[in-house]
């Protein structure tokens, strides 16, 4: 069942109370528009729906699967809009509500995506779909014990599916249950040994417990049984990352990426690789993709404000470093870079404010941007989506 949490959901209405005696029946050219949906047909879905809207701009079927068509060209912001807008027409609706958590995920926004989730449960205690997915936004915002409690309930239907049991162990392991941790390698074991999925859980499991040459001994026999598995050339480039092979690191982020594309994660860490390697323009570039993919994508406007700060443009870093702060209050490095631009821009009263709070930071608090995350949950969260 786990393969079904890619689709979206296609949400249908009646049209009771629209007069279909017009020269143009919108149930007719709604039909046309759900037929070429269905063949994959979306320049041809997109018009139909839209030419609805134009005959009546209220139609609920017909903005919520032109939501549909944007989310199937991975065009998370504009299906967000268009979602937004049924709901204010249908609000609660389960089928608006499942595919608005959907987009968030995919977003990236994990945190955003946990209301809908909880919507959709309330009024249907029993979808599974809608446990798994708040299952894994808990475990993606680290919110490991409400992610136990929600995946545990799903083991009699998914304890076939190799990332459901890979998930569930690792918020296991993070939520202390050493019994339901074994309980679910142990079936991972059974259903998946020998498999290139299960080489690459495996190569995961490794790598967040920092064993870079066991995880990548697994990860390499995930690659040469499938080369086009998803996730596998992100783990490596990670490792390449730790060992300090940032060119290597470029090529397996590059690589995963044409297996997967539009994934914000391998932008990110490509970025953050040609920074190491004084490729800034390169590096800006992947930035900027990261954050068309992921809004939230802090370690990208932190890269930016860096390239921002080295160049001089110390406004643009300014603005990158206040969009990182919205998102991350409790980093050392950025009130230290904020510290750096003001005190170029001549506002030296906050920069020295700056400057404090930095320091106190450093004293207290770990700065996870500054980090190299190997093993950053919101990766294992797509993988559970994505397999």
């Amino acid at each position: 069942m786990t393969r079904l949490f890619l689709a979206w959901v296609v949400v249908t209405f009646l049209f009771a109370g629209f007069d279909l005696s017009a020269a143009q029946n919108p149930a007719d050219i709604f039909a046309a528009g759900q037929a070429a949906l269905a063949k994959g047909d979306l320049n041809a879905a997109e018009s139909a729906f839209r030419s609805v809207l134009k005959i009546q701009p209220d139609s609920l079927p017909a903005r919520a699967n032109l939501g549909v068509v944007y989310m199937r060209r991975k065009n998370w912001t504009r299906a967000l809009a268009e979602f937004q807008v049924a709901e204010k027409q249908a609000p609660g609706n389960a089928g608006l509500e499942l595919n608005i958590g959907l987009v968030h995920f995919h977003r990236g926004e994990f945190a955003a995506a946990i209301t809908p989730f909880q919507s959709v449960i309330a009024n249907h205690p029993d979808s599974l779909q809608a446990r798994y997915l708040l299952g894994l936004c808990y475990f993606a915002t680290e919110k490991y014990q409400p992610a136990t409690d929600e995946l545990k309930p799903l083991w009699e239907a998914e304890n076939g599916e190799l990332p459901y049991l890979y998930v569930l162990a690792l918020c296991a392991n993070k939520s202390s249950d050493a019994s339901l941790e074994k309980q679910a390698l142990d079936r991972l074991f059974e259903v998946g040994h020998g498999s290139a999925e299960y080489h690459l859980f495996m190569g995961r499991a490794w790598l967040m417990r920092q064993r870079d040459q066991e995880a990548a001994e697994e990860l390499r026999k995930a690659a040469q049984m499938d080369p086009k598995l998803p996730f596998v050339h992100y783990s490596l480039g990670m490792i390449a990352v730790g060992q300090g092979d940032y060119a290597q690191a470029k090529a397996e982020f590059t690589k995963d990426l044409a297996v997967e594309p539009g994934l914000s994660f391998d932008y990110e860490e490509i970025g953050a690789a040609c920074l190491k390697l004084d490729q800034p323009g390169e590096a800006e570039q992947a930035f900027r993709h990261a954050i068309q993919l992921d809004t939230s994508a802090a370690s990208a406007y932190l890269g930016l404000a860096k390239i921002y700060n080295a160049s001089g443009r110390y406004a643009q870093a300014l603005v990158n470093l206040n969009r990182v702060e919205k998102l991350d209050d409790q980093s050392a490095s950025v009130h230290y870079l904020k510290a750096q631009s003001l005190t170029h821009l001549n506002r030296r009263a906050e920069a020295k404010a700056e400057f404090e709070v930095s320091a106190r930071l450093r004293r207290s608090t770990r700065d996870r941007l500054e980090e190299q995350v190997s093993a950053r949950p919101a990766v294992d969260a797509q993988m559970g989506l994505q397999h």
